[in-house]
């Protein structure tokens, strides 16, 4: 599929009750980023591939703790990572996902939704991330976003084989799962997006498809 920046797709899906419309706006996947992940896959994952592309068996969601569309897009549009010396030396591939949720609701597509994004450690190989504008005390994440993603889990459970539904507060538990595949047991973030009563909201919209949250977390202190 070809993007051209700021494209709108208006692509109609029967369901969640009604229909709903996915408008892509693209962030840069040139040759520079399509080497960057590449990269990214071997190096953390031990997987060398002709291309970027992912089978997805997992969604992630996720929050900016930005407060506006465009300045979330802004932070994910460039191939190359701005200052993040958290995560900086596991790799100059900025960060991103998939989707990006406005508070009104309205879903973007950020890029092609088996393209690999860099979102959510040891997983981004399985994953297809959903980001959420907002999640601060002075921008919360709204009733409006719960329903996008709601409907968004439901056509990508339609679409791809889909296995888990999981906040990025909850990427940790997957260690020592066959998913999981970061070999640097050092490189880790501390994570509590999208928060649990938002996590809790969109499960119960989408039981029907029988998703498994994360497994219980690893006592390795034992």
């Amino acid at each position: 599929m070809k993007y051209t920046l700021f494209s709108i797709s208006m692509l109609l899906f029967f369901a969640c009750g009604g229909f709903k419309e996915i408008v892509d706006k693209p962030i840069i996947f040139d040759e520079e980023r399509i080497q960057l992940t590449k990269d990214y896959l071997l190096t953390r994952y031990g997987l060398e591939q002709d291309n970027s592309t992912i089978v997805p068996k997992m969604i992630v969601l996720h929050w900016t703790e930005i407060p506006t569309l465009q300045q979330s897009f802004n932070a994910f549009y460039k191939s190359e990572l701005p200052s993040r010396p958290d995560i900086a030396t596991a790799s100059s591939l900025n960060v991103s996902s998939q989707f990006l949720v406005d508070l009104d609701g309205t879903i973007y597509r950020l890029m092609p939704e088996t393209t690999m994004a860099r979102h959510v450690i040891g997983l981004n190989h399985v994953a297809i991330g959903v980001e959420n504008v907002g999640g601060t005390a002075d921008v919360p994440l709204t009733k409006a976003q719960i329903k996008s993603n709601i409907w968004l889990v439901n056509y990508l459970s339609k679409k791809y084989p889909i296995e888990y539904l999981i906040g990025h507060f909850e990427y940790t538990n997957f260690e020592g799962h066959e998913l999981w595949l970061e070999k640097d047991d050092g490189y880790r973030t501390e994570k509590v997006d999208p928060g649990e009563d938002f996590m809790k909201a969109v499960k119960k919209g989408t039981k029907k498809f029988n998703l498994k949250s994360a497994p219980a977390k690893i006592n390795r202190a034992l």
